[in-house]
């Protein structure tokens, strides 16, 4: 067996789900652990023998096939063009980079040198929205008429709630569209094979201003916290987005991380002129099918009743509950793969990665000027 030997940089929330996923592939060996702070006790905890806390001696010393970003926005771009000047593929954590620009070069120096990127987009890899691509993609659905969903949170409810991820500094122009709904926005187009062409939206701050913990405050946290000091926000809570498909079909995304009660629902509703089909984050086993002329019905997931493209995105048999750590695991098998064979792969690639960079830019813009914004045809492609 061929072990393809990695490091993860960053080791907050999303890191420490990289590890364990790549763990369960069984022909990657994760060689080392980076991050800037507190890199001996974090490898340590994760098991890991190698630790760096700079990247760039880690890819100096060590010879790795690929590196799995997973640090603040800010810091992408630089320790991915490290990573191409090194010869090592990488994996990314959305967003892409800060800036369409960046992200450009990138995608330039990455193809010129046969490097190969990846961004984590892994709601694609759910069996049960590769369920609703392939009946899709197979006209079960008829023309697509409209597409909504929404991708709601709750953990920035209240303005004593905090993280870096609401600093425009480090996340760049856009929050919550950049960090959850670029997700809903690469499954939108991944499902039905459409583009989106025009975007509308309103963003809305709730706390201009939030207090800021003393302590440091991990993503997600709910730690109580005794010290404040008052800090300006420059991003958005919440944004609404209309939305025009190539294909004529309209829809609607609500983005949200203050709507009490959902912890992480991403839900997307896709009808046609035959059937309409829905399904949700937070009940990502099943998918409801709508019916003009016969009863409507809930497919659970079952290999044995799925098509052959969703079928090989499940890890287990029908009644055994897939979730957030099989999707990880079904994205990365398929990127390191790619690595050993050219074919058809359903990861996001770098250019998947751009394309959501330009879709959050068109919809920053749409907000900041209150009017229709269409992409160009070069972001089109």
């Amino acid at each position: 067996m061929n072990i393809k030997k990695c490091a993860v940089i960053g080791a907050g929330f999303i890191g420490a789900a990289h590890v364990e996923a790549l763990r369960r592939l069984g022909n990657v060996e994760v060689a080392a652990l980076c991050d800037a702070l507190g890199a001996e006790d974090k490898a340590a905890r994760l098991g890991i023998d190698r630790w760096y806390s700079d990247y760039r001696a880690m890819m100096d010393e060590l010879p790795l096939d690929v590196v799995h970003i997973c640090t603040p926005n800010y810091t992408h771009y630089e320790i991915a063009k490290c990573a191409i000047e090194h010869g090592v593929h990488f994996v990314c954590e959305k967003p892409f980079t800060m800036t369409i620009e960046q992200a450009r070069e990138l995608t330039a120096m990455a193809e010129k040198k046969g490097i190969r990127g990846a961004v984590n987009f892994h709601s694609r890899m759910y069996p049960m929205v590769k369920e609703l691509r392939d009946m899709i993609c197979a006209g079960e659905l008829g023309e697509i008429f409209t597409v909504h969903g929404e991708y709601i949170q709750d953990w920035l409810l209240y303005e004593t709630d905090y993280s870096w991820r609401l600093e425009g500094v480090q996340v760049g122009k856009t929050r919550a569209i950049a960090d959850i709904g670029s997700h809903w926005l690469d499954m939108a187009e991944f499902v039905t094979g459409l583009r989106i062409r025009r975007v509308m939206a309103r963003f809305r701050t709730v706390y201009p201003v939030r207090k800021k913990p003393a302590a440091k405050v991990e993503t997600f946290s709910t730690a109580s916290v005794q010290e404040y000091s008052n800090i300006s926000i420059d991003t958005e809570d919440a944004a609404v987005v209309l939305l025009e498909f190539s294909n004529g079909a309209i829809g609607s995304l609500v983005v949200s991380q203050v709507f009490a009660g959902r912890k992480n629902s991403c839900g997307i509703k896709v009808a046609g002129s035959r059937s309409a089909a829905s399904w949700d984050s937070e009940d990502l086993n099943h998918l409801w099918i709508g019916n003009r002329d016969r009863a409507n019905g809930v497919l659970a997931k079952d290999p044995a009743l799925l098509h052959s493209g969703a079928a090989a995105a499940v890890s287990y048999p029908g009644g055994h509950i897939e979730g957030f750590p099989d999707a990880f695991k079904q994205n990365f098998k398929q990127f390191y793969a790619s690595l050993a064979e050219d074919g058809t792969y359903d990861y996001a690639t770098i250019r998947d990665g751009l394309r959501e960079m330009e879709l959050c830019e068109a919809i920053f813009d749409s907000a900041q000027s209150g009017r229709w914004v269409t992409l160009t045809e070069e972001t089109m492609i």
